[in-house]
């Protein structure tokens, strides 16, 4: 398992496009990324910039109540946006198809994913974010799970 790992200290929301664009070209070849996180810490705020970076116009915005939305880049690149903040039990995020979304190869961003920690895929790319002292973001980033290859 070669296993990518990375940290990005960062304080302002201008620094956010860079992060972006290096996080695209860690995770390049894989679909799932789950962010960790407090309530606060900018997990909706780093999607919205990643998202800008893959070419979506449209509102990005987390999605809390409908658990799921759905972006259509300008390459017609469909992007998913989970948040299971809410959700009472994994059933929840079953019955509305999450594996089948995992499994469609596009980008599924999930946001509080410990609630549906038995349903994570095998291979994910996995960020932390964090608040650091004086206002400082520290994102910690780890692909799990690494495909061999062949």
């Amino acid at each position: 398992m070669n296993e990518i790992s990375a940290i990005f200290r960062f304080k302002e929301l201008s620094e956010l496009d860079s992060i972006s664009t290096e996080l695209l070209r860690i995770g390049k070849d894989v679909p799932v990324w789950l962010f960790n996180g407090n309530m606060g810490a900018g997990k909706t705020t780093l999607i919205k910039s990643i998202c800008k970076q893959l070419g979506i116009k449209s509102l990005v915005q987390s999605p809390t109540f409908a658990l799921v939305n759905e972006y259509l880049s300008e390459s017609r690149q469909i992007i998913y946006h989970f948040d299971f903040y809410r959700i009472r039990h994994e059933t929840e995020a079953l019955d509305m198809g999450v594996e089948e979304y995992f499994d469609s190869g596009n980008h599924c961003f999930v946001e509080w994913p410990e609630k549906i920690q038995s349903l994570w895929p095998s291979h994910y790319l996995n960020l932390t974010l964090n608040l650091g002292d004086e206002g400082e973001r520290i994102l910690e980033v780890t692909e799990i799970g690494k495909h061999q290859e062949d």
